[in-house]
């Protein structure tokens, strides 16, 4: 076997057992990096410049994916969506997410840990409880930038200006919309200027979208986080509808 094989075979493993995207994906199909996800959470808006849509739910059953509930309202960015940095390769017809654009992040991401006000949360997930001194750093010059730090133990200098407490009731005037939420690992990366603090939460108002997050009623949230589990791998899908049906099939995605 010869050193060129060699290369080719330790790439196919690294990516199948590992799932993450590199210069070894891409000779393989996107849909090959969450084949083994079994669990979805679809948002599919007008277009890239709508701030609302609507989220379903899926699980994939002898690899095709059925509906787990009905779909329901979310708001995105207020400026809409754009390709933001996931699991998927970036096609080049549409805008780019960067920091402070208003824009949410499309494409297929992995879902993290849950958070919230409260001490505990019905979720599978694992779970954060936020505290006053929590921030999720914005600002592209730290080094602790797209992270959650309890800013206590922080370099006060590293954590100056980050504008995104996580305790949004103790610092907006009880504010609720991070009382239940998760996060959407865009960015996983932490480059500079890319986006960051991207998450799925409640929503303030039907009418009220985001600065880049995915919200929705608290109560649809609720039953979202009971309902994700971390042993099925579950994806967050974010697209327009005509970046959605061009790919569907490529990407093995819901029929819809």
């Amino acid at each position: 076997m010869n050193r060129k094989t060699i290369q080719r075979l330790a790439c196919f493993f690294f990516v199948a057992l590992i799932g993450v995207f590199s210069g070894c994906t891409q000779n393989l199909k996107p849909a090959q990096t969450w084949a083994s996800s079994s669990q979805m959470v679809l948002v599919v808006v007008p277009d890239w410049n709508s701030d609302h849509g609507s989220l379903q739910t899926y699980t994939r059953k002898d690899g095709v994916w059925q509906a787990a509930s009905e779909p329901q309202a979310a708001v995105v960015g207020r400026a809409g969506s754009a390709w933001g940095q996931g699991i998927n390769p970036v096609p080049h017809d549409g805008p780019i997410k960067r920091e402070g654009d208003g824009r949410a992040a499309a494409g297929v991401f992995r879902i993290g840990d849950a958070f919230g006000y409260a001490d505990h949360a019905v979720t599978a997930l694992d779970y954060r409880a936020m505290h006053v001194d929590d921030y999720c750093i914005d600002v592209p010059s730290s080094p602790l930038y797209n992270q959650i730090v309890d800013t206590r133990n922080a370099d006060p200098s590293i954590v100056a200006g980050s504008t995104e407490p996580m305790r949004r009731d103790l610092h907006a005037d009880g504010d609720q919309r991070y009382r239940l939420g998760f996060i959407i690992q865009h960015n996983a990366a932490d480059t500079p200027g890319a986006g960051s603090c991207i998450f799925a939460h409640i929503w303030k108002s039907p009418d009220t979208p985001t600065a880049g997050c995915t919200a929705m009623d608290g109560a649809v949230m609720e039953r979202l986080l009971a309902w994700l589990d971390p042993k099925q791998q579950p994806i967050f899908v974010l697209l327009p509808q005509t970046q959605y049906r061009n790919l569907q099939k490529g990407w093995d995605l819901p029929a819809r």
